[in-house]
């Protein structure tokens, strides 16, 4: 049987930082004064008792490294364990959630998928739009908090950390687990502090632009306005895209591009792709929305360019008419929606580097067909791609597919209309953030689903963060042997 006791004490350290965190909302809404301060100081205990007592039960697990398969389990208790925990100020405090709503909340911000259950967000304490901003950006980039600051109490076992999460560097990039975290950090947070003062140089008010600044480069989508971005259209959007894009290529470039290779981001075929790709949607929607309606061209531009940037990127920020958004216009919105960003970043979705590979897996089978006697390997950037990966692909967008459709089919057996169902499951197991459909008309949340689709829709959204494998492995028995 696998030792569960690193895997423990990580999640308990965690624990005790999250229980912390918890005191920067709990003083914002003390400065306030409007009493929801206690609701973070009793989740702080809470969160931080559980934290220490776990802590202390596993502390001689401090002499085990972590293996391949602690790995894969501390991967996926984080995201099942931490939004049991980051839920208890949405229940104890305003808005006064019950347990399984203020769950999924936690996981739409840990997940940065952006899908909500709360309205009114104009009229909720300040500490606790903070916390929602605060628990994506803890979402979006995370692997570097818990490599740089727990794995290496655990000594080795780092880079395996990081494969879980699909940090792939397709070379060489820093030698070390906690140096690759370290630089991760620096560039995640350089790039939150900038985005959080363009947002304050254009006129956002200080909570949104905080707020903003977090959800927007950890591309979750999580807004402190009912009305996301439509109060701040022009600047503001073209601000937000620059950033959501930022966040949705591959981090690890980044940390290439400081460490003296200048053209590793634009080097990388999945950005080039990504960009083009999304061009490519935003062209046909802005000519559709020319043909269509009485738009001028720079507002209709400025719509397709920030809404289809928001569902590539999987943010779930909205402006303009995009609710109202449906025929060749929609089609296209869930295209980019299912294929999303680049993996390696905050993004979620298939990711652009899996179906790159499925573009010429499939180039590559329709070859072998006319000519059978040629040999003609699947390559990816002038590599060959080896059979265990396209396997792996296969069998991930295979998975994607099914449980998009599995899941789609439960949420209409619970009650719920075909369309808002569809949809529904496209941006949680997306992590997109918003949805479509009669259910979600009437406020843009799912406020209005019956309990059973919240919970199938939270579990969609943890798959869908997790890359669907990370989740599927633990099933096997086989996994769990020694």
């Amino acid at each position: 049987m696998i030792d569960l006791r690193p895997v423990a004490y990580v999640i308990g350290r965690i624990l005790i930082v999250l229980a912390l965190l918890m005191l920067a909302p709990a003083i914002l809404d003390w400065r306030a004064g409007d009493g929801n301060a206690q609701a973070f100081l009793r989740a702080a205990l809470i969160t931080g008792s559980v934290g220490t007592c776990v802590a202390l039960a596993t502390a001689n697990s401090q002499t085990h490294s972590l293996g391949v398969r602690q790995a894969w389990a501390l991967t996926s208790a984080i995201w099942f364990i931490l939004p049991c925990f980051a839920g208890l100020p949405y229940m104890l405090g305003a808005p006064g959630l019950g347990y399984l709503h203020a769950w999924f909340e936690a996981v739409s911000g840990l997940t940065t998928t952006g899908a909500t259950v709360i309205t009114g967000l104009d009229a909720l304490p300040m500490g606790m739009n903070l916390w929602r901003g605060m628990t994506t950006w803890i979402g979006g980039l995370g692997i570097a908090f818990i490599a740089m600051i727990f794995l290496p109490l655990m000594r080795v076992g780092g880079m395996q950390f990081f494969r879980t999460e699909g940090f792939d560097t397709f070379g060489k990039a820093l030698p070390r687990a906690t140096d690759i975290a370290r630089q991760l950090m620096l560039i995640y947070v350089a790039l939150t502090c900038i985005c959080m003062l363009t947002y304050l140089g254009i006129g956002m008010p200080p909570l949104g632009a905080v707020v903003h600044g977090l959800t927007t480069v950890a591309t979750g989508g999580f807004s402190p306005y009912d009305s996301s971005f439509n109060a701040f259209q022009g600047a503001g959007e073209y601000v937000a895209v620059f950033f959501m894009l930022a966040g949705s290529l591959p981090f690890i470039r980044y940390v290439q591009m400081v460490n003296g290779q200048p053209a590793a981001l634009w080097g990388d075929p999945q950005v080039r792709a990504y960009l083009t790709w999304l061009g490519l949607a935003v062209l046909i929607v802005f000519i559709w929305r020319l043909l269509t309606s009485d738009m001028e061209a720079e507002p209709a531009f400025r719509e397709s360019l920030f809404n289809l940037t928001s569902i590539m990127s999987s943010t779930g920020f909205f402006s303009g008419s995009f609710p109202t958004w449906d025929g060749l216009m929609l089609v296209v919105a869930l295209i980019i929606g299912i294929i999303g960003a680049c993996s390696g970043s905050t993004a979620s979705g298939l990711s652009v580097f899996r179906v790159q590979i499925s573009f010429a897996v499939l180039r590559a089978q329709v070859r072998r067909i006319a000519l059978p006697h040629s040999a003609d390997p699947v390559k990816y950037a002038g590599r060959a791609v080896g059979e265990d990966i396209i396997q792996a692909l296969i069998m991930f967008i295979s998975g994607y597919i099914l449980i998009l459709g599995l899941f789609s089919v439960v949420l209409t057996l619970i009650g719920v209309d075909l369309e808002s169902a569809l949809f529904a499951i496209w941006t949680t197991l997306g992590n997109v953030g918003y949805g479509f459909g009669p259910l979600v008309e009437r406020t843009g949340t799912f406020v209005d689903f019956p309990d059973a689709a919240i919970a199938v829709m939270g579990l969609a959204m943890i798959l869908g963060r997790l890359g669907l494998l990370a989740v599927l492995v633990l099933l096997l028995p086989s996994f769990w042997r020694a």
